[in-house]
């Protein structure tokens, strides 16, 4: 009889759970013989071997013992586990301090979206390249190598020569090969900054707004949140403190829009060499910018190795894909790359190695040119739906790049935010508060406002969701009661 011909069967698993249960509620004590496999079978009205094959599996399992010529028998040290009385309550594991922190605050809820959604982040899944995708994956994979074992954790070497080249072509930024690190997108950049270069107690400076799973990160690390305003211009560098580090968001600001000028970036790096501090620039959407050129990194002003670059594939190809890049200070590299390691080892291989051939043969900046246009006509069907639809009752900041657009409701009072938030589900459409991206509650505008992405919907889809959200606007929500 073969192993696989012994293993237990869909009944054969429930006889073993049912006598895992009644050892554990002291049924059989230990050292108690159970019934012989021909007498429980009988019993059942199974096959001897079904139920052979349920006490091979007990005593694989340490629940049953076996001795030559003996019975099968509960084994030694088993404790009865009487359950719970009624409304027994158990003590919660404990958590560490960085368990507390992180659950200080609620974590987003992860839920269906509704049937139109804004979702900032969303890509649409026409725009993402199947054919050029599927063909350097089926090379990635054909290319067997004669041993599968761990690789650098810094990333395949060719994906990072891919990048760098590329970074130099679209972004103006130099750098060295061992100074980029590729890593499960930029989330895990962000949270290996923060674990490199944080310790509890430390003063990381803020954006306010900014974005809030970025400062969960920070603050989760036990980081003091020092939230600095932003306007038109990105964060307001004058007049900052000392501080271990500042995470912005320079080329596109989260979510406002604004676009940092060379000034307040050069003041930002002279702050940084004057008190210690690290920078981490998220350049998370800066491909996209619709009059013009994309701007040139932060990193690219950086002569004192300040500045951690995050980049990402994220809002190019998709968040699935969960591939990002840092391009790091060269005296940080080998920690950097040790951080990754000690993660997760390292970034999916054949993903890499797909992404690498995409960048080297030109197919991913010829999808980025395609993704431009189509996103485009999203940004411009929005844009006309609010005009027509709200008019006057809206101001729209933040549209001139990026993927989503901050829509301020000059009739609605930011306490109505999450009622207007709530009736727009109610009807279909999915909308998201700018409210929690705010830090100091003194500083937001006292007017709802509400954070759309267009890069999720096409351009009809659009138009029918911002006419349907004009309609709750205009009953007044009463779906949010």
């Amino acid at each position: 009889m073969t192993e696989a011909s012994r293993r237990p069967a869909p009944v054969g698993r429930r006889i073993g759970a049912d006598l895992k249960a009644q050892i554990a509620q002291g049924v059989y004590p230990p050292g108690t013989a159970v019934p012989s496999s021909r007498a429980l079978a009988i019993e059942l009205g199974v096959s001897r071997t079904t139920v052979t094959a349920a006490y091979d599996q007990l005593v694989a399992e340490g629940w049953l013992e076996t001795r030559p010529g003996g019975r099968t028998r509960v084994a030694a040290g088993i404790l009865p586990v009487p359950p719970p009385g009624p409304g027994e309550a158990t003590a919660p594991p404990r958590l560490s301090a960085f368990g507390c922190r992180l659950m200080a605050e609620p974590p987003p809820e992860m839920r269906p979206g509704p049937a139109i959604d804004f979702r900032y982040g969303d890509l649409s899944g026409r725009d993402f390249p199947v054919l050029a995708w599927r063909r350097a994956l089926t090379a990635a994979v054909l290319r067997r190598p004669a041993r599968l074992g761990y690789d650098d954790p810094r990333g395949l070497p060719e994906l990072r020569a891919a990048l760098q080249a590329y970074l130099w072509r679209a972004r103006g930024l130099r750098c060295d090969l061992d100074q980029i690190v590729v890593v499960n997108g930029s989330q895990q950049g962000i949270d290996l900054c923060a674990r490199l270069f944080v310790d509890p107690g430390d003063r990381v400076v803020f954006e306010d707004p900014g974005y809030g799973t970025a400062r969960r990160t920070f603050a989760a690390a036990g980081a003091a949140i020092i939230p600095v305003p932003v306007d038109a211009e990105g964060m307001r560098t004058g007049g900052l403190g000392p501080a271990r580090l500042a995470y912005v968001t320079p080329s596109h600001q989260f979510p406002l829009g604004g676009v940092m000028p060379v000034a307040r970036r050069q003041a930002l790096l002279a702050w940084a060499e004057a008190c210690g501090a690290m920078i981490v620039e998220d350049d998370y959407d800066g491909e996209y910018r619709f009059d013009g050129q994309p701007v040139e990194s932060l990193l690219s002003l950086d002569r004192t190795g300040r500045v951690v670059y995050v980049g990402t594939v994220s809002k190019t190809l998709s968040p699935q894909l969960r591939l990002g890049y840092l391009v790091v200070p060269p005296a940080l590299g080998p920690a950097m790359a040790e951080a990754k390691r000690l993660a997760d080892r390292q970034a999916p291989g054949l993903e890499q190695a797909a992404l690498a051939a995409l960048l080297a043969e030109g197919g991913y900046e010829r999808h980025l040119r395609q993704a431009r246009r189509r996103n485009a006509a999203r940004r411009a069907a929005m844009l006309a739906a609010l005009a027509e639809h709200v008019g006057a009752a809206v101001r729209v900041e933040g549209a001139a790049a990026g993927l989503h657009l901050v829509a301020w409701l000059l009739r609605e009072p930011a306490a109505r935010e999450a009622a207007i938030v709530a009736a727009a589900r109610a009807a279909g459409i999915g909308v998201y508060p700018v409210g929690p991206l705010y830090h100091d509650a003194a500083v937001r505008p006292d007017r709802a406002g509400l954070i759309l992405g267009f890069a999720g919907s096409e351009p009809a889809a659009i138009r029918e969701g911002i006419g349907a959200l004009a309609a709750v606007l205009a009953s007044g929500c009463p779906a949010a009661g």
